[in-house]
């Protein structure tokens, strides 16, 4: 348990990505087989099922620490993490544990079967035995509020490096519905499956944005154009009759999309096409909202699927009848995929659109009608490339519009995670509605630390009220906030919800009163939510 806590406040308290992978890379390498399953287990969101409720730890700790209720709350409040509260609360460990992370797992799972009068005493002799940094990671076990900054992507990536494999691998592997109390980390991981090898997608291409004169890449008839569609990118794998769908994040993802599952059975085997999964209806690409009712999802229903159709929009081959195309021009690869998709003739699967232009100033032009077909903006491929590996200059461009930008009023913060636990650095938004401010959208980044650390003053001197972690503030300081689209959403107070929203700059040069009205934001929403 020390060293599976000790890895958790590494990657809580760091923000760098490589530094994390080391993290676990190196526990991967040295933990306890048992535990590293548990470990993946934790990080893919397979977690032991709750056996004891909050208001129950609340109390108990309560007891242990001998402090009243009140005293409780208002430390709740100021550390604003209940794990985190109990862990600063009791007293020591008296007896010293060495039980492993799958050890005290175990125990929380056979909570389950025990009447609640037997659960106390088993929590509380849990907790006297722990270090506070265990202590807190248990708590956060029960709970099942076991979040850090880590991603299943990381953890598949340091996986792959720490064994030498490939990341593809890893991730199917990790796929489905294993139950690490009855599989290894040796069997899932390490054993050979002859299935990986027909399932493995090949490395993406990925375009580098364009940050100069778009003249400057030469003749238009160079280039490919395509709109940039704002979904999922995947790989669409048809191998020895069977059907593999993975995400640009190496997430094999066929079981959520099984209408595209589907429709790749039409298609012949030893193909592989790389293209976008969209939202799509009678009338062209949804708003990316209606995917996001889709993503996450294990079993989907035909209501799912009718509310949100899913369409595969294909923009390369990268294999056909068996072969690697991917050294063959973009123009031939080209060529053969829409012949294919004409051929396919599936309404599940389209070709992505070709935008002749003639010349850069009108492709300027049709870029800004982007977001009126519910893109980004352009891409730019020159047809005499391969399909290169990873995000290389040269041969593959994005060329996206600018964000949609409202100046708001600072109304609430709450401090951050990892190095920024300290600071009151996640802010909350608003706009003006008449006389009322009216929160619109969260924003954690965009401020240099200087700056944090001015608006972090500010917050600790003009607090109004506070709730729990969360302070209210004196409405005075502008932030202009940048965001991709705007979407209908009746789960906001605003009826409003802000896709990729960002700090674009501090705009000290405004006054509250200064700050946008949320019929600004419905004229946003009129114009580019439909």
């Amino acid at each position: 348990m020390k060293q599976f806590s000790e890895l958790f406040s590494k990657l809580d308290q760091s923000n760098k990505t490589k530094d994390k992978l080391e993290y676990l890379k190196n526990y991967f390498l040295e933990a306890p087989d048992d535990d590293k399953i548990w470990t993946l287990a934790l990080f893919s969101h397979r977690r032991p099922k709750r056996t004891v409720i909050t208001s129950q730890l609340r109390q108990w700790c309560q007891e242990v620490a001998q402090i009243p209720e009140w005293l409780f709350d208002e430390c709740y409040h100021t550390v604003g993490d209940l794990a985190e509260t109990i862990a600063l609360l009791l007293p020591p460990a008296s007896q010293p544990s060495k039980k492993s992370l799958t050890e005290w797992i175990q125990l929380l799972i056979s909570l389950g079967e025990m009447p609640e009068e037997d659960r106390k005493p088993l929590i509380i002799q849990a907790w006297s035995s722990l270090s506070k940094e265990e202590r807190f990671v248990f708590t956060k076990l029960i709970t099942g509020g076991f979040r850090v900054g880590v991603s299943q992507n990381l953890v598949t990536q340091a996986i792959a490096d720490a064994f030498q494999m490939e990341k593809s691998e890893v991730s199917h592997r990790i796929m489905g519905s294993w139950d690490p109390v009855k599989v290894s980390f040796s069997e899932l991981i390490l054993s050979r499956n002859v299935a990986d090898d027909l399932s493995r997608p090949y490395p993406f291409c990925l375009a580098h944005a364009i940050d100069f004169d778009v003249k400057d890449l030469g003749e238009e008839s160079d280039w490919l154009a395509e709109w940039k569609w704002d979904g999922i990118r995947g790989q669409l794998i048809r191998r020895n009759k069977q059907t593999y769908l993975w995400s640009r994040g190496e997430e094999l993802i066929t079981d959520t999309f099984p209408e595209l599952a589907l429709m790749a059975e039409a298609l012949p085997n030893g193909t592989v096409l790389d293209g976008e999964l969209l939202p799509y209806g009678p009338s062209g690409p949804l708003p990316f909202a209606v995917l996001q009712t889709r993503i996450g999802r294990k079993t989907v229903s035909k209501k799912v699927k009718e509310s949100a159709p899913i369409v595969f929009v294909a923009y390369d081959l990268l294999e056909w009848q068996g072969h690697d195309q991917r050294s063959d021009p973009l123009a031939e690869r080209r060529r053969t995929l829409e012949a294919l998709v004409q051929c396919t003739d599936h309404p599940s699967l389209r070709l992505s659109e070709e935008i002749p232009a003639g010349n850069w100033k009108n492709l300027a032009r049709l870029r800004e009608l982007s977001r009126d077909k519910k893109a980004e903006g352009l891409m730019l491929k020159r047809k005499s490339a391969a399909y290169e590996t990873g995000r290389k200059r040269g041969n593959w461009w994005k060329w996206k519009v600018d964000p949609l930008t409202v100046d708001g009023v600072l109304l609430y913060a709450q401090k951050g995670h990892g190095r920024r636990a300290d600071l009151y650095s996640d802010y909350t938004l608003a706009v003006w509605d008449g006389e009322l401010l009216v929160p619109f959208a969260k924003a954690y980044s965009g401020l240099t630390d200087v700056e944090m650390a001015q608006v972090d003053r500010f917050v600790k001197q003009h607090t109004k009220e506070r709730f729990g972690p969360v302070r209210t503030v004196r409405p005075e300081l502008v932030f202009e906030i940048a965001f991709e689209g705007i979407q209908e959403s009746p789960r906001h107070k605003s009826g409003i919800a802000l896709r990729f929203p960002r700090i674009l700059r501090w705009r000290r040069d405004k006054k509250p009163q200064d700050a946008n009205t949320l019929a600004d934001l419905q004229l946003l929403l009129n114009q580019y939510g439909k």
